[in-house]
């Protein structure tokens, strides 16, 4: 079933109306995209999106009101639209979990990077599958590609030429501040990064609909530029007052009025009979076994994350892995990988290039398509995907970061390789597990604990440098966050020292320096901070000391006292500039006699 321009035209003018009815009812939001883009958003819902084959996903998150009218009236449950931006209402940008919304988009470029993550991995599912996977369709804004992490996204579409893809740019040249400083020359960039580029009047049904149709013969994703006004037909189109509210509620309601369009909401009604249902649970609940991995005395935790990882793929056939150019140094690409391309899409490993930031944005939308991502850089550099990080945890997608190289201790790379604040940090994003495991049992059970989580993402932190395997007596104690992995030599103890990860080993040496103090291994703070009060004070008793090669604040809800690193490394071997800022198991250890006396 197809709508001819008439037809989309009343569509459209029903999906204004409801709309307008939203932002009326919020008093705030966003008019300008709503007027401008109706005409866009229509004609693919209408005419193209294929409910359980096709995905839309609107990078312009700040059209929320525009995509909650279309869906209500597609046939979606979607709460009342005058709970929009309301408290327990309507989002007000939009939020997986909404029927019907894809991805949480808002930061802008975001829904980009989600938009290619999901069309590929329709390629990755159809090649597995031998079928024909269905299209993503993605509404992205001025502002989106602004955003450098859009670019990293669209340069990665082009190369592995995702042809499953249409980008629609709503071109009103307009943003926040004035004219939209994006590049001079769009199409030509998106023709340099391998994308197929049509230019379409984007309130000219019959062109977009043309536009759009190319998509079933392109053989590169396709970017159609659709000129719009923002805030068309308002008191303000065409200026930056147009973008977010600025009208009165009299206007609002008279535009309302006119737009309200009783034909537009029978011929909605007829697609909302067409509305497949789907499984929206993006994660089955499974529970992973690794078993034991072989090891040296002396070895990285990188090293065996990459013995855990080939074993997993035997036991997940979804599990997709991946490296931001870096794939030897973080071990994330095992002998049992082999590459997903352009020309195979039936690989298990994806090379994202120097793109740290798309890569996050993009496991979220391979995420979101079911399948189980995981991706590889330094920890240093998690700030360059920090943010696609935040929505994996806002959105509850249980995306897995390998980030290795986690502290001073690697070295000659010096201080801007050195991470200082990121582990603290990282340990602040809410619904975010930050695992930093001390040895063979704690990385396989990090992993499984990771792989088994349906509505949380995590971050596996892994040193670059070997060092000494203390042994975990009972596995499950791992599953707490924090165990006693190294009793007290005498039977009161009256310190315990608290470390993670390379530190664990220091710990240990501080521990026998001083005969009455116990070790703690913790590896996860946000595992072992929901534990019961009873067993964390069993676990932390006595005088309390941190040892993590990081930043200290987060340490002091635990402990009385904590070494850590305040400051930027320095560069030398890992084991001088270890010594340098104070990990040393004598200095340690002098340290905290002389608190106690």
């Amino acid at each position: 079933m197809k709508f001819d321009s008439k037809q989309l035209k009343d569509m459209s003018n029903a999906v204004r109306a409801g709309s307008l009815y939203a932002l009326r009812n919020a008093h705030s939001g966003h008019i300008g995209i709503a007027m401008g883009a109706a005409d866009i958003i229509t004609t693919v819902y209408a005419n193209y999106l294929r409910p359980g084959i096709d995905e839309f996903v609107l990078s312009a998150g700040h059209g929320s009101a525009l995509l909650y009218s279309v869906l209500k009236l597609a046939g979606y449950k979607i709460p009342s639209l005058k709970t929009f931006r309301k408290f327990c209402g309507l989002a007000g940008h939009p939020e997986i979990g909404i029927d019907g919304v894809t991805a949480t988009t808002g930061p802008l470029g975001q829904g980009i990077g989600n938009a290619v993550g999901i069309a590929l991995a329709k390629k990755i599912n159809g090649a597995k599958r031998k079928s024909e996977n269905g299209n993503v369709y993605c509404l992205c804004s001025d502002g989106d590609l602004m955003e450098g992490v859009a670019q990293e996204a669209i340069a990665f579409a082009g190369i592995y030429r995702l042809n499953n893809l249409v980008m629609l740019w709503d071109d009103n040249q307009v943003s926040i501040d004035g004219e939209a400083l994006t590049d001079l020359d769009i199409p030509a960039r998106m023709h340099a990064a391998g994308w197929n580029v049509l230019k379409t009047d984007g309130n000219n049904f019959k062109d977009i609909d043309k536009a759009i149709s190319v998509a079933k013969k392109s053989v590169k994703p396709l970017f159609i530029q659709c000129k719009t006004v923002i805030g068309l037909g308002t008191s303000v189109a065409g200026t930056s007052r147009a973008h977010a509210f600025d009208l009165g509620d009299s206007e609002l309601l008279k535009l309302e009025e006119k737009f309200t369009s009783t034909n537009g909401l029978k011929l909605w009604a007829r697609v909302a009979k067409q509305k497949i249902k789907s499984d929206k649970k993006i994660v089955k609940d499974k529970d992973y076994f690794v078993g034991d991995i072989s090891f040296a005395d002396n070895i990285s935790t990188r090293e065996l994350s990459g013995k855990c990882i080939e074993k997993l793929l035997k036991v997940e056939p979804f599990l997709v892995g991946g490296s931001a150019d870096l794939a030897g140094s973080t071990k994330t690409k095992t002998l049992s990988h082999y590459d997903i391309t352009a020309d195979d899409f039936s690989g298990n490993f994806i090379n994202y290039g120097v793109r740290e930031h798309a890569m996050g944005a993009i496991m979220n939308g391979l995420c979101i398509a079911g399948l189980r991502p995981y991706g590889g850089t330094f920890l240093i550099f998690s700030d360059y995907m920090r943010p696609a990080i935040r929505l994996s945890a806002l959105s509850k997608l249980p995306v897995i970061y390998v980030l290795t190289h986690d502290s001073i201790a690697l070295g000659e790379d010096g201080p801007t390789h050195q991470p200082i604040e990121q582990l603290e940090s990282l340990r602040l994003i809410p619904n975010l597990n930050v695992f930093r495991p001390c040895n063979a049992a704690e990385v396989v059970s990090c992993w499984e604990q990771a792989l088994s989580e349906t509505k949380r993402p995590s971050c596996i932190i892994l040193s670059r440098q070997e060092f000494a395997q203390i042994s975990t007596i009972d596995l499950e104690d791992i599953k707490k966050g924090g165990y006693v992995i190294k009793p007290s030599d005498l039977k009161r103890t009256k310190i315990t020292l608290i470390a993670t990860g390379s530190e664990v080993p220091l710990a240990v040496e501080v521990a026998n320096k001083l005969k009455n103090a116990q070790v703690v291994s913790m590896p996860s703070v946000e595992k072992f901070r929901a534990q019961p009060v009873e067993y964390k004070n069993k676990v932390l008793v006595g005088y309390i000391v941190a040892i993590e090669a990081g930043a200290t604040a987060g340490w002091f809800e635990f402990a009385d006292a904590v070494m850590g690193i305040d400051e930027f490394g320095a560069t030398g071997s890992g084991n001088e500039v270890y010594k340098h800022f104070g990990f040393d198991a004598e200095i340690i250890a002098a340290e905290i006699i002389k608190k106690l006396k």
